[in-house]
């Protein structure tokens, strides 16, 4: 029997890798994104949702922009927390499963050792708080959720880490990078690849997988860390990078959200439901860097 999957998000970095992923063959799956979607409307996300009749909703949507988000929270928990919310009536009504994705900033970093799921709820940011309101606004509407909290989330696509040390890289000689915060780099082809495979289980008849699970890169690094395995795999390639790469505190980078010091997921409840576990997150990065930079240094041979 086809299942009819619909994706919230068609232009995100998850999304994008959701669009290009190995689907089952006997899914159907529609992307919606603005202007057809708008979670600043949600008596209009939840219409939209009931008349489509997915059997399952995947919310790829998302106010990512941690730091914009201390000034402009009202657009933060529209996005975050409402939109969500409106998806989680909606599937109650139509009987359809919802996968949706949070945040280690939630949690506020402060623990020794990896968080689980069961940890106590301490945002830090707006962002934070934005994400773990709708986390909790879904778990109050709907018992047939799957929330995936993940982090550190880059890809080929978009704004992210991976990205804007490789433009740093080629044009700084001096890079400081925050060597104080921990956490796994997530690829988010590896968040699509599992989600595929939370929605074939789900399609199959699973009843027994609902809940909240962590879904992280395999390892943890810090920021210098991760950055410099990222310049490692650029000089690789053939990029330049810059000549001294320096850890710093969090003191010396400051910024308008404060980031928790620790963010590293137990992901074994994930792995014990469903058997899903992220590849190591260098191998990860290895084949993210292989789209990003060996097609620019084809072109420049060109």
């Amino acid at each position: 029997m086809s299942s009819s999957i619909l994706v919230i998000g068609r232009v995100g970095q998850v999304a994008h890798e959701l669009r290009r992923g190995a689907w089952p063959a006997d899914f159907t799956v529609n992307f919606l994104e603005r202007p057809e979607i708008d979670f600043t409307r949600p008596t209009e996300v939840r219409d939209i949702v009931i008349a489509a009749r997915p059997r399952i909703v995947v919310n790829a949507a998302a106010y990512t922009a941690v730091d914009a988000a201390e000034s402009d929270p009202g657009m933060a928990f529209a996005v975050n927390r409402d939109g969500p919310a409106a998806l989680a009536e909606a599937c109650r009504e139509i009987g359809a499963a919802l996968i949706h994705y949070s945040t280690d900033y939630v949690y506020d970093g402060t623990k020794t050792g990896a968080h689980v799921e069961s940890d106590p709820i301490r945002p830090l940011s707006i962002y934070g708080a934005s994400k773990a309101e709708g986390d909790a606004a879904i778990c109050t509407r709907l018992d047939r959720h799957v929330i995936l909290r993940t982090s550190w989330v880059y890809s080929a696509t978009g704004h992210n880490f991976v990205k804007t040390m490789l433009r740093l890289g080629a044009e700084r000689d001096r890079l400081g990078i925050v060597d104080d915060q921990l956490g796994a780099p997530t690829a988010a082809a590896d968040i699509a690849a599992a989600t595929i495979a939370v929605c074939a289980a789900l399609a199959a008849g699973r009843e027994d997988g609902f809940g909240t699970f962590h879904f992280t890169g395999s390892g943890a690094t810090t920021w210098y860390g991760f950055a410099r395995e990222i310049f490692a795999g650029a000089v690789a390639r053939g990029r330049k990078t810059p000549r001294i790469v320096e850890p710093i505190a969090t003191e010396a980078y400051p910024t308008p959200a404060i980031r928790p010091r620790n963010s590293v997921l137990d992901c074994s409840k994930l792995a014990r439901s469903y058997g899903i576990a992220a590849p190591p997150w260098q191998a990860s990065l290895a084949a993210c860097l292989d789209e990003l930079v060996e097609p620019a240094a084809a072109a420049a041979v060109r």
